[in-house]
């Protein structure tokens, strides 16, 4: 299961990587967000993939799960979603100021 996990991982890093590289914004954005969820994934593969009980008190189980990394996780993903709806707002405000979604065009206005 990890080798489908890290398969996975590398093809949406390297889908991020190419919408990073390109001219729109929206492009760049959604690669941004593409890229988190492919950390998330690799956060969580290589935290070990393991199945057993949650950690209760007063539960016998033979093997518990970690809910470290689930946390951390979690946390990111609220956090991803907060840069998220920022880089949206910086991007609609962009475009209302430049008429443009082109990052190529956008440099040649930085003089004026």
């Amino acid at each position: 299961m990890e080798i489908l996990m890290i398969l996975t991982v590398g093809v949406l890093f390297t889908v991020a990587t190419y919408m990073i590289l390109s001219k729109s914004m929206l492009r760049v954005i959604i690669g941004v967000v593409i890229l988190s969820h492919g950390a998330h994934l690799l956060f969580l593969t290589l935290s070990g993939l393991k199945q057993g009980a949650p950690p209760l008190l007063g539960e016998e189980a033979s093997a518990y799960t970690d809910p470290l990394p689930q946390a951390l996780i979690l946390t990111a993903i609220v956090i991803g979603f907060g840069i998220t709806a920022f880089m949206l707002v910086l991007a609609y405000r962009t475009y209302k100021a430049h008429k443009t979604d082109n990052l190529d065009e956008l440099r040649g206005t930085e003089d004026e």
